[in-house]
Parts: structure tokens; sequence; C-alpha cells
């Protein structure tokens, strides 16, 4: 099993201590304190998965990010400074599957690695193809792709888990505090945006087909609702 973390963060320290950390929980930490070859790093190394750091020299975390996803769909766990929410925000908007504020705890990061891989699972070579279909939609599991008609549109790890979880119970009120712990596995904070954006970015997906477009439906006061027909 590939056990290869790709580390992008300019303090040595803190590389030092992950470091320790991690291999001792059984990962393979490759670090680096600059995101300017980013897509070369992870090319070249292949990760599991990549922590990245926001506040960066040479190219802050979000431009990193965003290059990265133009080439990659490996997950990403961001490091934030804490209070910085509009920071956090753009890294979900921009393809990180969670994010965790400085200072933290290294056995809190690990739980975060730990369920975000478990997510990425199910778009590995060799899982059982998984359809799930409701409303006219269609989701594939495995490859991590929602179907609307001829339509095929690329989902990330958490996305897809997010997406099954509503369909698999259509027209039945989703909290946002069991969605985040059965999607995330922690539990849900007031100030916590994960699930709102990425209910965003699936409802853009939607959006373009009229019979979908409202798909996703906000319970106000509880959470979310997937419309079955």
């Amino acid at each position: 099993m590939q056990t290869d973390i790709l580390l992008f963060d300019d303090d040595v320290k803190l590389q030092a201590l992950l470091v320790e950390y991690l291999q001792g929980a059984g990962f393979s930490v490759h670090c680096r304190q600059s995101g300017l070859n980013a897509v070369a790093d992870v090319l070249a190394v292949q990760p599991v998965l990549v922590i990245l750091d926001i506040m960066m020299p040479d190219m802050d975390g979000l431009t990193v990010l965003r290059t990265l996803r133009e080439q990659s769909s490996v997950p990403v766990v961001m490091l934030t400074a804490r209070g910085d929410d509009s920071d956090r925000i753009v890294g979900l908007e921009l393809g990180a599957d969670d994010y965790l504020a400085k200072p933290f705890n290294p056995r809190e990061l690990l739980a975060r690695i730990r369920a975000v891989l478990r997510r990425a699972e199910v778009g590995q070579q060799g899982t059982p193809l998984q359809l799930i279909e409701c409303a006219g939609l269609t989701l594939n599991t495995g490859k991590q792709e929602l179907i609307v008609g001829n339509t095929v549109t690329q989902l990330s790890p958490t996305e897809t888990k997010l997406m099954a979880e509503l369909m698999r119970q259509p027209n039945v009120e989703h909290s946002r505090e069991d969605l985040m712990v059965r999607v995330w596995e922690r539990e849900f904070t007031a100030y916590d945006r994960c699930i709102d954006v990425h209910i965003s970015k699936l409802r853009s997906v939607l959006k373009p087909f009229a019979a979908h477009a409202d798909r996703i439906r906000t319970v106000w006061g509880k959470g979310y609702m997937f419309l079955g027909g």
C-alpha cells in the first residue's frame, strides 16, 4: 500500500515534527518549502495525499492548489492561519478536501488525513463499481463521476461521498451534524463551512440542467435534502 505524503510548508520546525509523527503512523513524508514546482513534485512523488500550507514564500498555497487542480485530483488537506475563514472557504472552493487551522495537534491532522484517504479509496483502481441512480442522475462512486444525460462530471472524493449520502436517501432531511459525521468523520462546529461550500459546488454542477438545478434543497435551520422526484 502506498503511503507517501507530500508536505508543502516553509516552517522547518513544523516539518520535522510532522515527519516524525506521521512516519510513526506509517507514512513516508516528503517535504517541500516552496510550491513553485508543486505539479512536478506531485507527478514525481505520486503521493496519496498533499498537505499544503497557505502562507508560503514564492507562491501562496491557494495559487499552488489552483495550479495543482488543473492537472491532478490528489487529495489535499490545507493548513490555514487560525481565524482566516476567507482562505479556508477559497481553499475548499478550489478543490481542497479538508483544512486545519494552525496551531494544531498532530493527532488531529492524522485523523483528518485518514478520513480523507478513506473517502479517496472509492476512486482507486480495483474498487468495485457502484452506481447510485436517482431522479435521472447516476453517481459512479468507483470513478467519482456524476452522470447527467450524456454529460459526465468528475467529482472530488469528498464531493462523491457527500453526493452519495444525499442520493441514497432522497426526500430525507439531512442535518449538518449528521452529514459532517458521515462524510468528514468529525463533529460539526458552528463555524465550519465545509458542508456548505461542497454543497455549493455540487449545485454548480447541476445548475446547467434545468430539471436538476434545484435538486439539492436547503432545509432552513437543519441542513439539506436531495429531491428524488
